[in-house]
Order: C-alpha cells, then structure tokens, then sequence
C-alpha cells in the first residue's frame, strides 16, 4: 500500500510497501491490508500503526482527522501528527508537544473572547448614542 499523511501545512509521510495499517476511530479500531475493500473513517486522537519490510512497525500519534482509502492508496489528513519507532519516546513527545497546543489553544480562545466582549460593549455605546 501507498501511504500518504498529510498535516494542514505539508505532507508528513510518503511511504510505499506499507503491509497493513492500524488505525483508531469512534467506532473502534480498524486494521487495513492491501486488498480490503476502499473505505473512509473519522479518526480520533491517538496511534496510527503501521508496517513495513525494510523499517518494521512504526507508530505515529495522530490528532482527530479523516482517512481514505481507495485501491493501495491511503490518504491520511490531521491537525498534528509526531512519529517514533519507540512508544515510550513517542508518549514523552506527545506530552509535550500536544499539550503546549492545547495550552496556546486555550490562551487564543481567552483573547478571543475579550476581543468579542471588547466589540459588544462598544457596539452597545454605539447604538446608545
């Protein structure tokens, strides 16, 4: 199978030779081998798993986003992804990486809603006059 993980501003994976793929949904987990039948599925956070001959398996964890596959080809798009051989580095890296965008998420949301108060008592001033 052919590979392709895509993030918002580049392509994060490019493999071919890939023998299966696991991947996490709502529903459950899902195992793909070359020949199953073309899909789509929502992904959720968490391990993307996938093999392959010369690299063995390879685990990457993957923030929400969506899967396809048709034929050998398997497009897969997310926010953010990190990938690592080893899961006890891969969890470290999340820790850290994820959490600090989820950190910066929040302190945005903050501004934005002193932004939007800021906009709605001036507004309010406004038609008063």
């Amino acid at each position: 199978m052919h590979l392709k993980l895509l993030l918002p501003s580049q392509v994060f994976i490019d493999k071919t030779d890939i023998s299966n793929i696991i991947v996490e949904t709502s529903k459950g987990s899902y195992g793909l081998l070359p020949h199953r039948l073309d899909c789509v599925a929502v992904l959720t956070p968490g391990i993307l798993t996938f093999s392959t001959i010369a690299e063995g398996e390879i685990f990457v964890a993957v923030d929400e986003g969506v899967l396809v596959k048709t034929g050998l080809d398997v497009l897969v798009s997310v926010r953010n992804a990190l990938v690592d051989s080893d899961l006890t580095k891969l969890r470290a890296a999340v820790e850290q990486d994820f959490l600090a965008i989820n950190e910066q998420a929040l302190q945005v949301r903050a501004v934005m809603a002193k932004l939007e108060s800021g906009f709605l008592h001036k507004f309010v001033s406004f038609k008063q006059q």
